[in-house]
């Protein structure tokens, strides 16, 4: 069994520039139209839904928020596993924000095209330039 962490973990690692997008939460951003920095902010003020130790993985939800009244609801899946860094699997805007989705679930949101997909990794946005 892997290592339990918790969000409160992982937000120092992710304020200070130390994750990756993956491929497939790029995918969700395009077609669903959602930005980084919104993932970031829903990260920032999220909670955690449901943390898989045996994948080394958790499902947040957080939210986009539009003032002066709106909130979207987003959900954020975090691989905890690389050392020193936080990889954000995917995101996508849930149908059923309360939702605790089973591994087997979660793997199939993953797969949904039934195809291995490349990954690419791209750097991080600067969330709080001031703190360099």
């Amino acid at each position: 069994m892997r290592k339990l962490r918790r969000l409160s973990d992982l937000l120092p690692l992710i304020r200070e520039g130390r994750y990756r997008l993956g491929s497939h939460a790029a995918r969700h951003m395009l077609q669903e139209g959602f930005t980084e920095l919104d993932i970031l902010r829903a990260l920032e003020w999220g909670r955690e839904l449901c943390i898989y130790p045996e994948d080394g993985r958790m499902l947040v939800l957080g939210y986009m928020v539009f003032p002066p009244r709106l909130k979207l609801p987003l959900h954020v899946v975090l691989d905890y596993t690389p050392p020193r860094q936080v990889d954000i699997v995917t995101a996508f805007i849930p149908k059923e924000p309360y939702r605790v989705y089973s591994r087997a679930r979660l793997a199939a949101l993953l797969r949904h095209d039934r195809a291995l997909e490349e990954v690419r990794w791209t750097g991080p946005i600067r969330l709080y330039p001031a703190w360099e």
